[in-house]
């Protein structure tokens, strides 16, 4: 599914899909080759009621990302988001990566005895991986949503999103919300 405008940035339906495209246009804005960011995302409005002071937009529905600590150099992306549990004030998280892909056309190439480094090898290799960043959000009711944004076609017009798009990574931020 693509939310995206023929004449303008993409149009978002959604406050959590409003909060992934605002990570998106932030990270984009940061440049490429950069780790992995976490982001927690707070009710705007309930934000507002307690810290007034603070200048946040006036959508009453929306959610405000709040970046965290930078994720460690060296540990495992999963291992790391093992480790995180949220307070209940925070309504959801997300994160945002950047990652090779490959079109669907070339999973059938992929030799089957290959994973981990030796796999992410073979596909920086190969003539027709892409650079995308992956922006993933979850909030603790189950709702989801994702960016992608390859790096050749770099514009916020060029956003891809929708809910089910990096089912693996929603699940991961999601159970930074169990138990």
């Amino acid at each position: 599914m693509s939310n995206v405008s023929p004449s303008g940035p993409p149009m978002a339906s959604s406050p959590l899909t409003r909060a992934v495209l605002e990570i998106d246009e932030y990270a984009s804005g940061l440049g490429w080759d950069r780790p992995a960011r976490l982001f927690a995302l707070v009710d705007t409005a309930r934000l507002r009621a307690q810290a007034p002071s603070l200048k946040l937009g006036e959508d009453t529905t929306a959610y405000t990302p709040i970046e965290q600590e930078e994720i460690p150099k060296g540990k495992p992306l999963d291992e790391f988001l093992g480790t995180i549990a949220w307070p209940d004030g925070v309504a959801g998280c997300a994160l945002t990566v950047e990652r090779l892909m490959l079109p669907p056309s070339a999973e059938a190439q992929v030799p089957k005895d290959l994973s981990g480094a030796k796999l992410n090898k073979w596909v920086a290799g190969h003539p027709d991986r892409q650079e995308v960043r992956m922006t993933v959000a979850v909030l603790r009711t189950g709702a989801r949503e994702a960016a992608i944004r390859l790096r050749e076609k770099d514009s916020p017009t060029e956003v891809l999103t929708g809910p089910d798009l990096v089912p693996g990574l929603a699940d991961a931020l999601a159970a930074t919300f169990e138990g």
